[in-house]
């Protein structure tokens, strides 16, 4: 059978580089796109090449950086923007097959075995893809994996940075893929790599070469899909957004800039989060017939609570009442300390149109259905805050368009870190 040709598609840099592009001024600069220090997400979420080069890291504080790195500019993150530029790459995309995966903002999959004779090898369409979305862009640069599976395109767009193609044939696998870091591979994190080097399993090679029976006695059937990854035998598609699993669970959660000190303040967060989770359980075409409380005080404390739904729902009305219920039942902020975060949880999931029993005497739930729809029209051609809930107005919490705008994207915020513990 011949092989599949599947590129992965990584945009480098991404928020820093549009950063760069909306404000010119910064090119070639050492730039940090971070979360709000005052708001308690003072981390490094991207950086620049230059920023890069002096050893700025994501993920690790701003203070840190700037030790490392005294002239880094510290820009705020317009994830609007991220989204806008997001979406022109995927059209680029599919404009050279209708085969494509998300993964996350700034990463794709595509199958292209089924137009090769139109546009060239696989080589050939990453050029081409590259140049066009640095023309289309006015200046977003990708890095493209060319291979056989998806795991092995993934590694090959990691390996040259930036603007780059980086092929991985049968030819050349053993020689640019094998004497890599186990932990290199997709889906295997720490905690994996740890166990397989426990096993004396330090590169890709040596997973690809070990007996599958000895990774399926320590791993079960997470370790018959990794030899199959390290082995380019797993044959796993390249999945368009139509043809994704409906997730088992849709929840949000937020820390807030201020401490939560009293159930109003709680509720306005709990409204909030509900709207977010009942416009993406639209979107999916699901109810929830189960929802749950998550909640963390200043002493880094957490709870949780579920309850099952008398009907399935995908009304923020629904859930929010529901989680303020156990809010109500088990959290006396008179005695307790106060509140961090606030997660809000949803179970349970059935499509829309399932057969369940519905209660025929509450019109008003259906009233409030509509409304919220509606709402999601507006949502989605102006962004989230053009309507808003009157609680949620003048409160310690406010959405940004971080969490509104990535719910309107069909990309799937898989867990690269499938098989960590």
């Amino acid at each position: 059978m011949k092989d599949r040709v599947i590129l992965h598609c990584d945009l480098n840099n991404f928020y820093a580089s549009v950063e760069t592009l909306l404000h010119p001024e910064l090119q070639g600069k050492p730039v940090a796109v971070c979360g709000d220090p005052e708001k308690r997400h003072g981390i490094v979420l991207a950086k620049s090449q230059p920023a890069k080069v002096c050893g700025v890291k994501t993920g690790e504080a701003i203070w840190e950086a700037k030790q490392k790195c005294p002239d880094l500019i510290v820009v705020p993150p317009t994830y609007r923007s991220y989204t806008a530029y997001s979406r022109k790459v995927y059209d680029i995309y599919t404009q050279f097959t209708s085969e494509v995966e998300s993964f996350g903002l700034d990463e794709c999959w595509l199958d292209v075995t089924g137009c090769l004779k139109l546009f060239g090898s696989g080589a050939e369409i990453a050029d081409a893809i590259r140049r066009r979305v640095k023309e289309e862009t006015g200046g977003l640069t990708i890095s493209v994996g060319v291979s056989f599976s998806k795991v092995f395109a993934k590694l090959g767009s990691d390996l040259k940075k930036p603007d780059a193609v980086t092929v991985i044939d049968r030819d050349n696998v053993k020689e640019i893929a094998y004497p890599l870091d186990v932990g290199e591979m997709l889906f295997v994190g720490r905690s994996t790599k740890r166990k397989l080097n426990e096993m004396n399993i330090y590169t890709i090679g040596d997973l690809a070469s070990a007996p599958a029976e000895l990774l399926i006695r320590h791993f079960g059937k997470v370790g018959e899909k990794m030899h199959a990854y390290a082995t380019g035998t797993d044959g796993d598609p390249v999945k368009c957004y139509t043809e994704r699993h409906k997730p088992v669970s849709v929840g949000n959660g937020t820390t807030t800039p201020e401490d939560i000190t009293n159930a109003g303040d709680a509720k306005s967060v709990i409204v909030a989060l509900s709207e977010m989770i009942a416009f993406r359980l639209r979107n999916y075409g699901l109810k929830a017939g189960g929802l749950s409380l998550s909640v963390r005080d200043v002493a880094l404390h957490s709870f949780c609570r579920q309850t099952s739904l008398s009907v399935p729902t995908d009304s923020a009305y629904e859930i929010a009442s529901g989680a303020i219920g156990l809010l109500r039942k088990h959290y006396d902020f008179s005695a307790r300390p106060h509140l961090r975060s606030i997660t809000v949880g949803t179970h349970k999931l059935q499509p829309s149109d399932g057969s369940y029993q519905t209660n025929f005497f509450d019109t008003g739930n259906e009233k409030f259905s509509e409304l919220e729809r509606s709402i999601d029209k507006l949502r989605e051609k102006y962004g989230y805050n053009v309507v808003r809930r009157g609680i949620t107005i003048g409160t310690i919490f406010t959405c940004d368009s971080r969490e509104a705008d990535d719910d309107f994207l069909p990309f799937d915020k898989n867990n690269k870190n499938l098989y960590d513990d």
